[in-house]
This record gives C-alpha cells, sequence and structure tokens, in this order.
C-alpha cells in the first residue's frame, strides 16, 4: 500500500532536506512534484489542489525560511497535512457495538471481499475485543455464498446463522436478531448480498434490511483496487443508505492508494479498516497518523510491535531477553528470529513498518533478499543436529556439506547464513549490555503497550540503525532486536 507514493515523495524530500537554505521557488518546485505524485498515485484532482494549496500556504512561511532545517519543516506540514487529509474534521470513533446484541450491516458491491471482510472482521472482535460474535449471510443470489460465510465462520470459530433456504433477505435478517438476542451474543455482522453495479434492486434490498435491524454500523466494504471508481460507489451508497464507515480491501495489491487518500476529502466517512491479504487476519484499522508516518517512509512503530505482540509470548520474550543479555544466541535463535519476520508479514512487511527502512527497500530486493531466502535459512537450520544448533563454531567441511546437502542448497549459502549469525550475535550482546534489549521488551510487553510504550520514532539512534542496516543488508532483520533500536529517554 502506497509503496509508488512513498517512493516518490521520498526522492522529493531527500533532495529539499540536503539543500539547507529554501527559497520560495524551492518549495514551490518540491510542491509541484508532490502534486504530480498525488495523481498519479490516484488521487482525486479537486483533493490534490486543496491539499497542495494548504501546504503552500503553510511552507511559504517565515516559520519555514527562517528555520534552522526548512527542509524538514516542509516534511512536517506535508505530513500534518496528510493527517488532516485522512482524518477529515474530526478522528473516527470506536465501532458502535455496545448494548448487545449489536448488528453491523456489511454493504458493498459483488466482488469486493465483503464475505471474506465479514470473517475478518468477526474474527478481530473475537480474539481482540472478546466479543461474542453472530454472522449470518443475507446473499441469496450468488451460489454458494452462504457456506463460503459457513466455511469461514468454521475456520475463525465464530458461529454462523444455520441456512434456510427460500427465505428472503429480510427473514433471514430478523432470524440472526432473534437468535443473536436469544443466544446472548454481543455482536451480529449480517454480510448482504452486492451487484456487479449499483442498481435499484439492491439499493430497495439493503434498505429493507436496514430498516428491519437498524444497524448501529453501516460498514461500505469497497475494492481498493478500483481507484476512484471506490470513491463513487462510496458516495452512492452513502447517498441512498447512509454508511457509518467504509473497510477498503486488497489495499496490499494497489501501490498508488489514492482511494484512501480520497476517500475521507470526498465523502466525508471515516475509513475503519484496510484488508491487506487473503488470510482472515489480514485486517488493519485504519490510524490517519500512522499511515501518513508509511506513506513519507517514517514506518510504523506501533504496527510493527502489535505484530511481534501477536507472534511472541511473553514467557518465550523473557527467555530471550535473558539469554541475549547473556551473549548466548545458536542457531535456534536465530530459526526464532526467523520464523517470526515470516509470521510478521516477511522481509517487506516488517521493512515497511520500520522508520527509515522504507527506502532500503529495493536494494535488498536487487541483492535476493526477500522471504524465499528466509526459508532456505530455515531450511538450512532444520539439516543440522540439535549439538550443532546449540554450537555452530563445531561446522567445519564435512559437517557443512552435509547440511547444505540435506537442505538442497550450496555451502556457500551456508556459510553465509553463519556469517550472519556471527554478526547477529555480536548485535545482540552489544544491545544487551547498553540495556536496549530490556527497553524494547518491556516497550512490548510491559503495563503500557503499543503506542503509548514506544519511544517517539524521531528517538532513533543513528548509529544503531546503520548497525541494523547492515544487518538488513547481511540478510536477516531480526524483528525482536530491531525493536530495540531506540535512545534511552
Amino acid at each position: 500500500m502506497f509503496e509508488n507514493l512513498s517512493e516518490r515523495l521520498s526522492g522529493v524530500f531527500d533532495r529539499l532536506t540536503k539543500q539547507g537554505a529554501l527559497t520560495e521557488d524551492d518549495v514551490r518546485a518540491a510542491l509541484r512534484e508532490v502534486r504530480v505524485a498525488l495523481l498519479e498515485a490516484d488521487v482525486s484532482l479537486p483533493v490534490t489542489r486543496d491539499f497542495i494549496k494548504r501546504v503552500q500556504k503553510k511552507a511559504t512561511g517565515a516559520a519555514v525560511t527562517k528555520s534552522i532545517t526548512p527542509g524538514q519543516q516542509v516534511v512536517k506540514i506535508v505530513h500534518d497535512e496528510l493527517i488532516a487529509m485522512l482524518e477529515g474534521d474530526e478522528a473516527a470513533e470506536a465501532l458502535k457495538i455496545d448494548n448487545p446484541p449489536a448488528p453491523v450491516l456489511m454493504v458493498g458491491l459483488q466482488g469486493s471481499g465483503k464475505t471474506t471482510t465479514t470473517a475478518k472482521l468477526a474474527r478481530r472482535l473475537k480474539d481482540r475485543e472478546g466479543k461474542r460474535v453472530l454472522m449470518a449471510s443475507l446473499d441469496t443470489n450468488r451460489p454458494a455464498a452462504m457456506e463460503q460465510l459457513a466455511i469461514l465462520g468454521t475456520q475463525i470459530g465464530v458461529d454462523t446463522l444455520p441456512i434456510v433456504k427460500g427465505q428472503s433477505a429480510v427473514e433471514i435478517a430478523k432470524r440472526a436478531k432473534q437468535q443473536a438476542t436469544l443466544g446472548g451474543y454481543d455482536v451480529y455482522l449480517l454480510d448482504t448480498a452486492g451487484r456487479l453495479h449499483i442498481d435499484e434492486v439492491l439499493m430497495d434490498e439493503v434498505l429493507a434490511v436496514r430498516d428491519a435491524v437498524s444497524p448501529r454500523e453501516t460498514l461500505l466494504v469497497v475494492d481498493g483496487l478500483t481507484g476512484q471508481d471506490a470513491v463513487n460507489v462510496a458516495a452512492e451508497f452513502d447517498g441512498k443508505v447512509g454508511v457509518s464507515g467504509v473497510v477498503l480491501t486488497r489495499m496490499d495489491g494497489d501501490g498508488r492508494g489514492g482511494a484512501a487518500l480520497s476517500m475521507r476529502a470526498v465523502t466525508g466517512k471515516p475509513i475503519r479498516f484496510v484488508g491487506l491479504g487473503e488470510k482472515t487476519d489480514a485486517l488493519e484499522v485504519f490510524d490517519p497518523k500512522r499511515v501518513a508516518g508509511r506513506i513519507l517512509g517514517m514506518g510504523d512503530i506501533v504496527a510493527l510491535v502489535e505484530k511481534a505482540q501477536e507472534v511472541l509470548e511473553v514467557e518465550q520474550a523473557e527467555r530471550m531477553m535473558k539469554r541475549f543479555q547473556k551473549g548466548l544466541f545458536n542457531m535456534n535463535d536465530l530459526k526464532l528470529q526467523l520464523d517470526q519476520m515470516l509470521k510478521m508479514g516477511g522481509m517487506q512487511g516488517v521493512m515497511g513498518m520500520m522508520p527509515g527502512m522504507g527506502k532500503m527497500q529495493k536494494q535488498v530486493e536487487a541483492a535476493g533478499f526477500d522471504d524465499t531466502m528466509l526459508k532456505r535459512q530455515i531450511a538450512l537450520i532444520n539439516s543440522m543436529t540439535k549439538k550443532e544448533r546449540a554450537n555452530p563454531a563445531i561446522l567445519q567441511a564435512s559437517r557443512k556439506k552435509r547440511i547444505a546437502a540435506g537442505a538442497g542448497l550450496e555451502v556457500s549459502e551456508l556459510n553465509k547464513l553463519l556469517k550472519q549469525h556471527r554478526q547477529m550475535a555480536d548485535m545482540m550482546k552489544t544491545m544487551g549490555k547498553k540495556g536496549m534489549l530490556k527497553q524494547a521488551m518491556s516497550g512490548m510487553f510491559g503495563k503500557g503497550k503499543g503506542a503509548d510504550a514506544m519511544p517517539d520514532p524521531g528517538q532513533l539512534d543513528p548509529k544503531l540503525v546503520q548497525m541494523a542496516e547492515r544487518q538488513m543488508m547481511g540478510g536477516g532483520a531480526l524483528p525482536g532486536g530491531l525493536s530495540g533500536m531506540f535512545k534511552k529517554k
């Protein structure tokens, strides 16, 4: 999401921050490039014009021209205006799912990913908020639509309304309401039927269901790949049905992201979630501040921490920290780090959330450092004996040949892995001595988790960033270790 826009803006601001003093002409020239970048990212023309106008007004004032770091000041202004554009007049509130059972209506066109998104939202409400959720398919038109939702419900451990053939959408909605009330459910999600285009039949059916259950939330699911057409769909649905929020799907497949940038400004409706993959856990809350940070290459530390919390248990993290503080880091530890990285979205996913690392993605890809390489490294470690994993120093020529052959790879790849392991062990030892690992773990698993516990990304220690970059280019980023690259406050 936003890769193309992020790359273009990164180039513009790199030149701007290196210039030192800035004239108004420098700022105007930079903003012309920003304007082109936004339009190429499929942001609507009126939104782009308004955005550039607001930035230019602030960026050509005395606060910038007399600033000690004028280039960075312009970047800050763009960052703040991006947040304002994505957030609108006020920040989006949490989903209104109090006073159970709370009905949530899922609407949208056919093919937008509505049924999958319903399951993703149900899983999120169950796993993260401890809600008891019931899902019901109101799609009586698409073949096997109801069966699809039932299968997804089984996969994620969420109840679905039993299928009764021949009922209308309104009848199914009323039955879902009754079962949710009698069954003690907190939330019931109604997956309505979609059409290939907006028509009166679709709208009449959705309106009838809406009137029958009086939903607390009406979430419009739109395909982010459709670009500005997604914005038009949102405006149509809101005008006829009334929506309380938007869910943008397939945003992992669109490097432009213009729909997200235009949606709030054009419709006035908040983007609640974004779908970033096919798996049922690939649904993220849309946070304007974090999204603006990603667009400008500032990373998303909070998302990185949340991902780490999902794949790493507290007890396991504490055991790791104690080992690393003692300078202990063997192949079992390395394998655990590689497994975590794959679970957190792979090398590209982790780098995208780390401040300053976005610029390195092309270099990393060109050097062949990708998820396939991580899997090859795991295969090499799996080919070792317990003794070899615990003490890789004993690996001599004959052992190396056996391990490489067992993994179906060359000895040269094993040698690279061993070199990487030594570098990581040194890095862990350094961070352990400076107390950075302890600080990182407390940030992830302490009382104030996530955003409240983590330091300001602007407080990154440049030396440690460089060390981490060398590690990344050496083939192995450490999800646990890299989260510790912060100065003590």
